[in-house]
Order: structure tokens, then sequence, then C-alpha cells
């Protein structure tokens, strides 16, 4: 029935908004994490170019 139909099409919009805004949220958070390990990372390289450094004096 047309009713059925529209119940139908109204829940798969539903459910496609739904995936839409975790994939969202999984890309977010994969950005925040590849953007803090590289932080590290390179907060990790300071102290290695401070001793370099002083070792030449």
């Amino acid at each position: 029935s047309i009713q059925a139909e529209n119940l139908q099409a109204a829940e798969s919009q539903i459910s496609d908004v739904d995936v839409a805004t975790e994939v969202t949220t999984l890309v977010r958070n994969q950005i925040l994490a590849q953007a803090a390990v590289s932080m590290l990372a390179q907060a990790n390289t300071f102290p290695q170019m401070a001793l370099t450094l002083l070792q030449r004096i």
C-alpha cells in the first residue's frame, strides 16, 4: 500500500541520515587522532634537537 511505502521511505531516510552522521563523526575523530599523534611525534623531536645543538657547542 502507499502508506507502507511511505513508512518504509521515511525509515530509510532516517537510517541514511544516521549513517552519514556516524561516518562524519568517525572521520572527524580519526583526523583528531592523527593530529594528536603528529603533535606528539613533533614534540618528541625537540629534546633530541636541543641535545644535538648542545653537543655541538
